[in-house]
């Protein structure tokens, strides 16, 4: 199976008097209210078993229960007999688990509307990335734990095979499935957007590494619209951009600050968690890191919840993976902290 490259052209710049439109620098967006409340320790582990380091979050199909994929109490899942993929009832038990030794570093995970669990490998850091022979995929789970499908070459594998450090995926509602690759931010290194039909057909990628329309620099999570816009938090480059689902350029937003994590529910809210700006990103001191939640219509932001460690934190913190369930109950995955926290309005 090869692919299909397709570069992608500007189709539409928009002038920047609307927030949905193309921007000019913004200034930092750190003063939005907090009308959220932290829950720590919702999420029960079994059996003595602690959090490990954990970027990826997902709403179950019914609405509630809520799907992580962690690293195995540590920050990879090399040489761990523990089950990486965690399902939690709305109540915060363990219902399910499954994934022991198929997968070193999970990065992302979505639920398809079939109730399908699909995981991205980043095998991107540490010990993960040492191992040649596995990582780097893209796995298809029933919602027992059966694998129905995989994406990419053991070990990785280059343009024009895939993939290399994969960061995130996502399912439409017709079956199409998009995934983000390039986990490093250095010159050489991937960074593009892959489509697949659903039954893992690649059928186009665009994108390079760069700073222009279309071009990304650690391309590092999707999430779309009701209106079937594409959301990519193409992270390095300090903005959100949303393309057509054919990937043609529409807009820039930077008003998210540095999104390493997306999420937008039935009601096109915006979740964006900035795991990494301040003291962590150090070309943007100015801004906070936090959950910044907004319209994803209009890129009006509403509310931000900020990370409660010291600004003087150098490391990954606060929610690198974000979701929200029916209720509007907000969830964030930490790295550095290693913890699923729960936000409730107030």
């Amino acid at each position: 199976m090869k692919p299909i490259t397709a570069l992608v052209t500007t189709a539409l710049v928009l002038a920047a008097s609307s927030p949905a439109r193309a921007q000019a620098p913004v200034t930092p967006a750190n003063d939005a209210p907090n009308p959220y409340r932290t829950i720590e320790g919702w999420a029960k582990m079994p059996g003595g078993r602690t959090w490990g380091s954990t970027s990826a979050v997902a709403i179950d199909r019914d609405g509630v229960s809520i799907w992580v994929a962690e690293r195995c109490g540590a920050n990879s899942c090399v040489g761990s007999t523990l089950d990486p993929v965690l399902k939690f009832d709305s109540t915060g038990t363990l219902v399910r688990s499954f994934g022991t030794g198929m997968i070193l570093f999970p990065h992302g995970i979505d639920v398809d509307p079939e109730g399908n669990v699909w995981v991205t490998d980043c095998a991107c850091i540490g010990a993960a990335a040492a191992d040649s022979t596995r990582g780097h995929q893209v796995f298809k789970f029933s919602p027992t734990g059966t694998l129905l499908l995989t994406l990419g070459t053991a070990g990785g594998a280059r343009e024009p095979g895939y993939f290399y450090q994969p960061n995130d995926v996502l399912v439409t509602s017709n079956g199409d499935i998009y995934v983000a690759e390039g986990h490093a931010s250095r010159e050489g290194a991937n960074a593009r957007i892959l489509k697949f039909t659903r039954d893992g057909t690649l059928v186009a990628s665009w994108g390079n590494r760069g700073t222009g329309h279309g071009e990304f620099d650690q391309p590092h999570a999707l999430a779309m619209d009701t209106r079937g816009r594409l959301f990519v938090g193409d992270r390095s480059n300090n903005r959100i951009q949303i393309l057509d689902q054919g990937g043609r350029f529409i807009a820039e937003w930077k008003q998210f600050s540095r999104p390493s994590g997306l999420f937008i529910d039935r009601n096109d809210v915006l979740y964006v968690a900035d795991s990494e700006s301040g003291s962590v990103a150090r070309n943007r001191p100015e801004w906070k890191r936090g959950i910044r939640i907004g319209n994803a219509t209009n890129g009006t932001l509403t509310a931000f919840i900020p990370d409660p460690a010291d600004s003087a934190t150098t490391g990954t913190s606060a929610a690198e993976g974000v979701a929200a369930d029916a209720r509007g109950h907000i969830y964030g995955a930490e790295v550095g902290p290693r913890a699923l926290k729960k936000y409730v309005k107030r």
